[in-house]
């Protein structure tokens, strides 16, 4: 998912959470979101540094 998809993403639900009076619902979202977006990153990054370094082992067998 793009940034700009997060910023519309997030510009709705502040629409809607103002309409409704569930700021404090929608401050937890965001940071639902940014800690879930936090953990999708890292295991991307790990699993992109055990396939790499899996490759190199490859020769040793």
């Amino acid at each position: 998912m793009n940034s700009w998809l997060y910023s519309l993403y997030i510009f709705i639900i502040a629409i809607v959470s103002i309409f409704t009076g569930e700021l404090v619902t929608f401050i937890m979202l965001g940071i639902i979101l940014i800690s879930l977006n936090n953990i999708n990153s890292t295991l991307k990054k790990i699993l992109k540094d055990k396939q790499v370094s899996s490759s190199g082992d490859k020769g040793d067998v």
